[in-house]
């Protein structure tokens, strides 16, 4: 009998079902146990609420679909970070994802936790047609002012690229290149290749900035990745500024 199934048993059960229509659901919707019920809620609330974000990250698909409706075979995704740290590289990625890339939990990278993005990070790498990083370093970002060292990023990482596109999506910014290229505000939310790339970006910068912590200790670093927190200000005022500060970046001036 049904009844005879432990709800421990079915738990393991219900956490392999994929499908709203499994037919799991259909044998033991009758079952009076109250935990039974609860654990059918929970698996069709969180199928639910993957098919909501499957169907969202298809919506994020608008702007490659349409450039490939144009006859565009290779679009590029755009993004950069780092703009706001005291010290340390902006860094830029672009990136070629293929038509059927389904890394469906890619996101604008500030919607997601660090661990998140650690998870995502090779999944991307592995699907991408081509990956490219680029970096303006804080000597560079003192000389041309953040907004132009961003830009000089951008088109490192395109130009970092195997092959060429046909197309650029880019979050918010335009860059001097011959290729097309579509500024998009907010398009790390909006495309997901620029999502994308703010992934590959943000763990890149992350990465870096951790290994500067082992090179320039007593700023936090690993933990900060070069923003203004408690613990960076303090190793400022106690040590001054490090070979990798940007020194037209306030408070930094300050303590030249």
């Amino acid at each position: 009998m049904t009844k005879a199934v432990s709800i421990q048993t079915l738990k393991a059960q219900f956490q392999q079902v994929t499908d709203e229509n499994d037919p799991l659901f259909d044998q033991f919707a009758a079952d009076p146990r109250k935990g039974v019920q609860a654990l059918i809620q929970k698996t069709q609330h969180h199928l639910a609420q993957i098919a909501n974000e499957k169907r969202a990250f298809q919506e994020r698909f608008f702007y490659e679909n349409e450039a490939r409706q144009r006859g565009a075979q290779w679009i590029a995704g755009i993004d950069e970070v780092g703009r706001g740290p005291l010290a340390g590289p902006v860094v830029s990625c672009a990136i070629v994802l293929p038509a059927d890339f389904d890394v469906y939990e890619v996101n604008d990278s500030k919607q997601l936790t660090d661990h998140q993005r650690e998870q995502l990070y090779p999944q991307i790498l592995s699907q991408a047609v081509s990956v490219g990083i680029g970096v303006a370093d804080n000597r560079q970002i003192d000389q041309l002012n953040i907004y132009q060292a961003t830009r000089v990023a951008m088109l490192s990482a395109v130009n970092q690229l195997t092959i060429k596109p046909d197309q650029l999506l880019i979050d918010a910014m335009q860059i001097d290149s011959d290729i097309p290229q579509l500024k998009l505000i907010h398009g790390d939310a909006k495309s997901v290749s620029i999502g994308a790339a703010s992934i590959v970006a943000k763990i890149f910068r992350d990465h870096l900035m951790q290994s500067y912590d082992r090179l320039y200790p007593g700023y936090d670093f690993a933990h900060n990745a070069g923003y203004g927190t408690k613990a960076h200000l303090a190793g400022l005022a106690d040590q001054g500024p490090s070979a990798i500060h940007r020194k037209t970046f306030s408070p930094v001036t300050s303590y030249l």
